[in-house]
Parts: C-alpha cells; sequence; structure tokens
C-alpha cells in the first residue's frame, strides 16, 4: 500500500514542475562540466607560459655566453644590452643597433657582423631589421663574400619589400652579378630597379651603371 501511495503521489506532481526540475539539473551540470573544462585550459596554458618562459631565459643565457666569447671579452659589446630571446624589447633593439653602427664605423666588421646578426635572429622591428640586413650585406661585400651578400639583400628585398633601403638592395644584387661577371643577369636586375622605383635615387644609380655597359 505504501509504495502505492508514493507512486500515486509522484504522478500527481504536475509534469511541469519534473520538467523543470530536469532541465535546472541538466544546465547544472552542463555548467559544471564547462567550468572544469575552462579550468583544465587555464592549467594547460599556465604550464606552456611557465616551460615557454624557462626556455626563453635558457636561450637568452646561451646566447649571451656564445656572442661574448666570440667577441673574445670585447667591453664594447654590451651584454646587459641582450635581453629575452624571441621578445621585443625597443631598448634593447635601439642598444645594439647602436653598437652595431660604432663597431661598423670603427671598421670592426666581423664584431658588428655579430651584432647586427643577433639583431636580426633575434628581434622583429619594423625599421631596425631590414636596416641590419642591409649592413649585413655590406659587410659581406667588404669581405669579399659574394654569395652571403646576395642572401642578405636578397632576405631584405622579399621580407621587407616597403622599406626605403629595398630599391638599393635590389641594385645592389644588379652590383653583385656584375662582380661575378653575370652581365645579363645585372642589367635585368638594373633595369627591374629602373621601372620599379623610378623616382628612387637606386633608379639613378642602375641607370648610370647601363649607361656605361652600353
Amino acid at each position: 500500500m505504501r509504495l502505492l501511495f508514493i507512486v500515486a503521489v509522484y504522478f500527481s506532481i504536475p509534469a511541469h514542475l519534473v520538467a523543470q526540475d530536469t532541465d535546472a539539473s541538466d544546465i547544472l551540470f552542463l555548467k559544471i562540466q564547462q567550468l572544469e573544462g575552462e579550468i583544465e585550459s587555464i592549467r594547460s596554458e599556465l604550464e606552456s607560459q611557465s616551460y615557454l618562459l624557462e626556455k626563453l631565459l635558457s636561450d637568452s643565457t646561451a646566447q649571451n655566453n656564445t656572442t661574448s666569447n666570440a667577441l673574445g671579452g670585447d667591453s664594447s659589446f654590451n651584454e646587459d644590452a641582450f635581453r629575452f630571446k624571441g621578445i621585443n624589447d625597443s631598448q634593447s633593439i635601439e642598444d645594439i643597433y647602436t653598437q652595431a653602427i660604432e663597431l661598423l664605423n670603427a671598421e670592426k666588421y666581423p664584431e658588428a657582423k655579430k651584432s647586427f646578426l643577433y639583431l636580426v635572429e633575434n628581434f622583429d622591428d619594423g625599421e631596425k631589421i631590414p636596416l641590419s640586413l642591409f649592413w649585413l650585406g655590406e659587410i659581406s661585400l667588404l669581405e669579399s663574400s659574394l654569395l652571403e651578400g646576395e642572401t642578405y639583400f636578397q632576405l631584405l628585398a622579399a621580407n621587407h619589400p616597403d622599406h626605403w633601403r629595398t630599391p638599393l638592395a635590389h641594385k645592389k644584387i644588379g652590383d653583385i652579378f656584375m662582380m661575378a661577371g653575370e652581365t645579363d643577369s645585372a642589367k635585368a636586375k638594373y633595369q627591374f630597379v629602373i621601372q620599379k622605383y623610378p623616382s628612387n635615387s637606386a633608379s639613378s644609380l642602375a641607370l648610370q651603371l647601363l649607361e656605361n655597359m652600353e
């Protein structure tokens, strides 16, 4: 009899109240699942960030030691300017670039090259990185390394097509072709500069060289 009473009471509850309780339980369950997923995602992200920070610190320390050893402890190469590899620190970029230019002006080409390379390999800057690639190309030409020079000028032209040094980089590639005895390639490159950058000073230089080749 008691069982029949319980059943009777259950079936006497309005259906819409039972449905409301069920819906509320389902929503609560879904919310709990969603919260657990978010907590797990945050935990994974924190672990990933922690690993990345440790790696950046380790890489930065190793790179600084390598650079210092390569320069033989040259005091002009300021280790304090090197912060975290892969992190854009505008002060670091400015400090390293200034040091590199000073070394270049002092005709300390190997040391200047290492400074410019450090910038190119570890930072991202719309002005200093293209300029560093240009000076790396120039230093390579001073060292009679035509292939290496062409590589740096090509990187500048390909990765920074709108930079103000790009027209001259194209013209420099033409110069390298000339020095390598590839006259036809040099002419084609000079003509490209003239057509692509008619108002740039590099175009005037290319035109003069073409006229001298006639």
